[in-house]
């Protein structure tokens, strides 16, 4: 099965969506898919990330390290894991390859579903998220602040089997959310929903791993975030896990998970400060 779709009319979604379009205003998938080389940003995302990058030259890499984590994960998943159903929130403009080629790679049947909320996500969504004809895909216009909506939407429900295990990957979407959106409730809401045997993977911004000057500069103390990110610290990030049984390495910085290259020629995790990690729900 290429694709799933339930009661949902794409054209009608894809027209309610461009109306959300505004180039005048940087967001984040299209800012990081500038930093990957990619062109579907506007001017305004340009500018927003060619000053994050003034104050943190490192971001390119940061950004590539923290696909090359989502990758592993989903390989570690799909094949030493078993699992076949994946639920990737906060997907961004597809970037080859992509999650599902990935997961399908490994077992062709494996059902992925990508949510984001960015219109933009959407029409790419719908022209290159193609599944393997043993296998599912499945594109759903939902922000990760409405988890309800995620979890009870139609096509997530026809794709996806919640009596069966499956992976909730929220890759580098945790840290857009304030203290105040509480992404420890909404988190916790997800894994909830999951049967025992899931796995949540989670890959977040942190300023633990750079120099003072650097931090400073990139999450000024009195104000908010310059690339309105929240960063966490590792305890911050531990807490995301409560209850969950981690993975081996456990809790590391995003380039040490499960690393395919030998430490002498990867990134240093200054390079790359971001937080990783994957568990498995009891």
């Amino acid at each position: 099965m290429a694709d799933v779709r339930s009661g949902v009319n794409p054209a009608s979604e894809e027209s309610a969506a461009s109306t959300r379009i505004d180039p005048s205003v940087p967001h984040p998938a299209r800012r990081y898919d500038y930093w990957l080389g990619g062109k579907d940003n506007f001017a305004a995302d340009r500018q927003s990330g060619d000053a994050v990058a003034a104050a943190y030259p490192a971001i390119r890499t940061t950004v590539i390290e923290n696909r090359r984590f989502m990758q592993r994960a989903t390989r570690y998943l799909a094949d030493t894991a078993g699992v076949r159903q994946f639920l990737d929130i906060g997907t961004g403009i597809p970037t080859s390859p992509n999650l599902h080629e990935i997961a399908q790679g490994v077992a062709p049947e494996s059902r992925v579903v990508y949510v984001d909320n960015d219109p933009i996500v959407l029409t790419h969504a719908r022209a290159l998220l193609t599944s393997a004809p043993e296998g599912a895909t499945a594109y759903v216009d939902a922000d990760l602040r409405d988890p309800e909506r995620i979890l009870g939407h139609p096509d997530v429900r026809a794709a996806l089997d919640f009596d069966r295990p499956l992976a909730l990957m929220l890759v580098a979407i945790l840290h857009f959310l304030t203290d105040a959106d509480d992404p420890y409730a909404i988190t916790r809401g997800l894994v909830d929903a999951l049967p025992s045997g899931s796995y949540l993977v989670v890959s977040h911004a942190t300023t633990d791993l750079v120099p003072r000057d650097v931090a400073a500069t990139a999450a000024p103390v009195t104000t908010t975030s310059m690339i309105d990110m929240a960063f966490r610290s590792r305890d911050q990030f531990a807490s995301f896990f409560a209850g969950l049984e981690l993975v081996p390495p456990g809790i590391t910085p995003v380039t040490e998970w499960q690393p395919d290259d030998p430490a002498e020629v990867r990134a240093a995790a200054a390079q790359a400060s971001m937080y990783a990690a994957v568990a498995r729900k009891p």
